[in-house]
C-alpha cells in the first residue's frame, strides 16, 4: 500500500514539475565571447559562472559553471528570459560580474577581461599624487 502511495505521489509531482517548466515562458541560446582587454586575443579555459537573479535583485540558488573553448567562446541553449548575472573567473585577469537581461531568443555577450592593476603597500614609499600636499617651495628674499 505505501508503495502504492508514494509512485503516485511520484507521478504527480512529476506532472506538477513538467507543467511548471511549460509556464516559466520563453527560453534563450546564450553564445560568450571572452577575451583579453588589451589585445582582444581569446582567453582559453575562463569559467563562466550563471545566476539566476529574482526581480528584487537577489541572486537565487542554482546556476552553472561554463569554460571557454581555445577561442574563447561558450554557450547554453535554455536560458529563461529575465535578469542573469554573469562572473567570470581566468587565472591572471581581475574578476568580471554584472547583470545581464536575457530578451532575445538568440544574445551574444562579448566580456573583456583585464589584467590585475598594481597594489600599493603602506610598508613603501609611494609617489604623492595629490598636488595640494606638496609643500610650496621656499622663496628667497631679494
Amino acid at each position: 500500500m505505501n508503495r502504492r502511495l508514494l509512485a503516485l505521489l511520484a507521478v504527480v509531482l512529476s506532472v506538477g514539475y513538467l507543467a511548471a517548466q511549460d509556464e516559466e515562458g520563453p527560453v534563450a541560446s546564450i553564445r560568450f565571447l571572452v577575451v583579453k582587454d588589451v589585445n582582444g586575443k581569446p582567453v582559453k579555459n575562463a569559467a563562466v559562472i550563471l545566476h539566476p537573479v529574482n526581480r528584487k535583485g537577489k541572486q537565487e540558488r542554482g546556476g552553472m559553471e561554463l569554460k571557454t573553448d581555445p577561442d574563447g567562446r561558450t554557450g547554453f541553449d535554455g536560458i529563461p528570459y529575465g535578469a542573469l548575472r554573469v562572473q567570470v573567473l581566468a587565472q591572471g585577469f581581475q574578476t568580471f560580474g554584472e547583470d545581464y537581461n536575457i530578451n532575445k531568443p538568440d544574445m551574444e555577450i562579448k566580456i573583456q577581461l583585464k589584467r590585475p592593476a598594481g597594489q600599493y603597500s603602506a610598508y613603501e614609499n609611494r609617489p604623492e599624487e595629490k598636488k595640494d600636499d606638496k609643500k610650496q617651495p621656499e622663496q628667497k628674499p631679494q
